[in-house]
């Protein structure tokens, strides 16, 4: 369960709420390894959403590369986080209701050639570096 919150919590902090699966891993390390308060969060969350399971009800997707959160996964998180009181149970279903009327259009992914494009251009610019740093040792 905490490890589904956390899941939530990561893809929410991305801008288009996709994250590919290193930089999943590498957050979900960081925070695994930061102590107690961050599992004493999740697990308060979690309290609030009993039976939650982010891929059955829709609120993680899974693409190439990667997993995004839905918008009803947002919404989820929200009311999470926003009920003071672990006793209080999120119902899912009814977030589906709620979420159905406001559907957000979706941000197109960026493309594979773009990442390879961005890559050539980071090689490229760290080579000119090398070169420029090689010049003024000489």
């Amino acid at each position: 369960m905490n490890f589904q919150v956390t899941v939530l919590k990561i893809l929410a902090a991305y801008p288009d709420g996709f994250a590919a699966m290193e930089d999943l891993k590498r957050d979900m390390a960081i925070l695994a390894t930061s102590g107690r308060d961050w599992a004493d969060r999740t697990r308060r969350l979690a309290a609030n959403a009993p039976g939650l399971d982010i891929w059955s009800q829709g609120l993680v997707e899974r693409l190439s590369g990667g997993w995004k959160i839905t918008i009803k996964g947002r919404a989820v998180l929200d009311l999470m986080e926003a009920r003071p009181a672990a006793s209080q149970a999120i119902q899912v279903a009814a977030v589906e209701v709620s979420i159905a009327a406001s559907e957000l259009p979706i941000s197109p992914l960026r493309q594979p050639a773009d990442r390879a494009k961005r890559r050539r251009e980071r090689r490229e610019r760290r080579r000119e570096a090398r070169e420029r740093a090689r010049a003024n040792a000489s």
